[in-house]
C-alpha cells in the first residue's frame, strides 16, 4: 500500500520537477547484487541531512566490527550524490518501491544480517518481510512529530509494522512515547539523543570558507547575514527584512554604518542566501533581482575568478552543493532555513558547532529537542516575520561580544549533548554479535574487513 501510494508521487516529482529521475530500475530492486557470506549491514538514508547523520556511526561500527560490509541506500539525488561521495558508488543504491516482488528481489540481492532505518524510513512491506526472514529491522536517530504520528495512527496495517521494528534509537522522551503508541514495545525503546549532536562538526574555521569569501567579494571587515537551507516563500520575507535594515541605518541597524550613514550603499550589512533545494536556484536568483537587489551567484565566481568587493544592493547566492558549512563559518548571525514556513525545519546544531548565534523561525517540528535546548542556553532566537527577523540581525550585529557569548553557548550545548554514535553503535553491535555469520568471525580471531 505505501508503495502504492509513493510511486505516482515519485512520478509526479520526476516528470514536473525534474527531481529523482535516475535509477529506476533499482528503484524495482535490480539493486547491485553483493557476495553472499557476508555480515552485512544495510543502511537507508533518505535524502543529504540523513546520509550526513550517518557518517560517524560507519566510522564507529567499521572500527568495532571490521568485517562487517555496510551498504547504503538513499532517496534523493542530493543523498544519492553525497553518499556516492561519502562510500563509493560500489556501496551505494537507490531505496526500492515498497512493492512485495520489489522488497523481495532487493533482499535477495543485498542478503543484509541487518537493516537500519535512518529517522522514520519505516515501510510495511520491508519491515514484516525482512522480519519474517529473521533479518532484524532497526530505526536509529528515531524522529516522529506528532502530526506524523496522528496521521499514522490512522493507517491500515501500522502498528504490525511498528511491532515488527526490532529497536528504536528515539532522539527524545516525547519521540519514544509516539512510537511506543504505534506498537513499538516499550522494551525496544531507548532514547539516544540526535545523531546530529555528534556530527555537529566543532571548530572555527572551515576549510575553503576565506577563499569562498575572497572569490564572493564578502568584506571581512562587514557583519554578514547568513541564510542556510531556505525554502519556498521564505526568501521574499528574508529580502524584506534585508531592505528594512538597508532603510533604516539610523534605527534597527543603529551602530552598524559610517559616517555615510543614508547611502545604502554604504550599509554594514552583507546578506548571503542558501536554498535547500539545488532546483530552486534559478527561481531564487530571480526573486533577488525583481526585488530590486544585484545578484552575485558562487557558480558564477569560483576561487579563480572572484568579484569584486559586494555592496548593501547585492545579495549572494549560493547556487552549488557542499559549500553551506563555509558560508556559515563566515557568519556574524545565521538564520537556518525551511522555518518560517511549515516544513520541519533544518539543523540548527551545525551552526551552532561553528560558535555562531542562530535565527530561526517557528516552525521547527523535526528539531524540536535541539532549538529547545539551544534556547534554553541562550545561543538561539525564534523569529516570526520581516520585522522580527530584521530587529533580530540588527541587534546580534550591534552587540559582537554578546554575539560572540551567544555562540559560545551554543558550541558548549552541542558539546553537552554528543554521545547518541557511541549509544547507537552499541545497539548495534549486540545485534551483529548475534548472528552466525559475526559468530563465525569472531571466533575465528575475526575483527578483519571482509571487502
Amino acid at each position: 500500500m505505501a508503495g502504492l501510494c509513493y510511486l505516482p508521487v515519485a512520478l509526479y516529482h520526476a516528470v514536473v520537477f525534474g527531481k529523482n529521475r535516475r535509477g529506476w530500475a533499482q528503484r524495482f530492486g535490480f539493486v547491485p547484487e553483493f557476495p553472499t557470506s557476508r555480515v552485512r549491514v544495510w543502511i537507508h538514508a533518505v535524502s543529504l541531512g540523513e546520509v550526513n547523520a550517518t557518517t560517524r556511526v560507519v566510522q564507529e561500527l567499521s572500527d568495532r566490527m571490521e568485517f562487517v560490509d555496510i551498504v547504503v541506500s538513499t532517496t534523493t539525488d542530493t543523498g544519492y550524490a553525497r553518499a556516492v561521495e561519502l562510500y563509493g558508488n560500489e556501496r551505494v543504491f537507490r531505496f526500492p518501491l515498497d512493492f512485495s516482488p520489489v522488497i523481495a528481489r532487493a533482499l535477495r540481492r543485498i542478503k543484509p544480517t541487518l537493516i537500519v532505518l535512518v529517522e522514520l524510513e519505516v515501510w510495511y512491506n520491508l519491515t514484516t518481510m525482512a522480519t519474517a526472514k529473521r533479518i532484524p529491522v532497526v530505526v536509529i536517530n528515531g524522529r516522529l512529530t506528532k502530526r506524523s504520528a496522528r496521521r499514522l495512527g490512522f493507517l491500515i496495517g501500522v502498528r504490525r509494522m511498528f511491532r515488527a521494528l526490532a529497536w528504536v534509537g528515539a532522539q527524545d522522551e516525547p519521540i519514544a512515547q509516539r512510537f511506543r503508541r504505534l506498537g513499538v514495545a516499550a522494551d525496544r525503546i531507548e532514547v539516544t539523543s540526535s545523531l546530529k549532536w555528534d556530527s555537529a562538526h566543532v571548530s572555527d574555521e572551515v576549510d575553503g570558507s576565506r577563499s569562498l569569501a575572497f572569490a564572493l567579494g564578502i568584506d571581512r571587515t562587514r557583519p554578514l547575514w547568513v541564510c542556510g537551507s531556505t525554502g519556498p516563500a521564505e526568501e521574499a520575507v528574508i529580502l524584506d527584512a534585508y531592505r528594512r535594515l538597508l532603510d533604516d541605518p539610523t534605527g534597527m541597524a543603529q551602530g552598524l554604518q559610517d559616517d555615510r550613514a543614508n547611502d545604502r550603499g554604504a550599509c554594514a550589512f552583507q546578506l548571503a542566501v542558501i536554498p535547500r533545494k539545488p532546483e530552486r536556484f534559478d527561481e531564487v536568483a530571480r526573486l533577488i533581482e525583481q526585488s530590486g537587489f544585484a545578484c552575485v551567484r558562487r557558480s558564477m565566481h569560483t576561487d579563480d575568478y572572484p568579484t569584486r568587493r559586494v555592496s548593501a544592493d547585492t545579495v549572494i547566492l549560493g547556487d552549488t552543493m557542499g559549500e553551506l558549512r563555509k558560508f556559515y563559518a563566515l557568519a556574524d548571525v545565521a538564520f537556518v532555513g525551511r522555518s518560517l514556513v511549515p516544513m520541519g525545519g533544518s539543523d540548527p546544531m551545525e551552526v551552532a558547532a561553528l560558535a555562531k548565534p542562530v535565527l530561526v523561525g517557528p516552525h521547527m517540528d523535526n528539531f524540536a529537542m535541539p532549538v529547545a535546548a539551544l534556547a534554553e542556553a541562550g545561543a538561539l532566537d525564534v523569529v516570526t516575520d520581516a520585522d522580527s527577523l530584521a530587529e533580530a540581525v540588527a541587534r546580534t550585529c550591534a552587540d559582537p561580544c554578546s554575539a560572540r557569548e551567544r555562540g559560545l553557548a551554543g558550541r558548549a550545548t552541542v558539546l553537552a549533548h554528543q554521545g547518541a554514535t557511541r549509544r547507537t553503535v552499541d545497539r548495534l553491535v549486540s545485534f551483529l554479535a548475534e548472528s552466525p555469520g559475526s559468530r563465525e568471525y569472531v571466533g575465528a580471531g575475526g575483527h578483519r574487513r571482509v571487502s
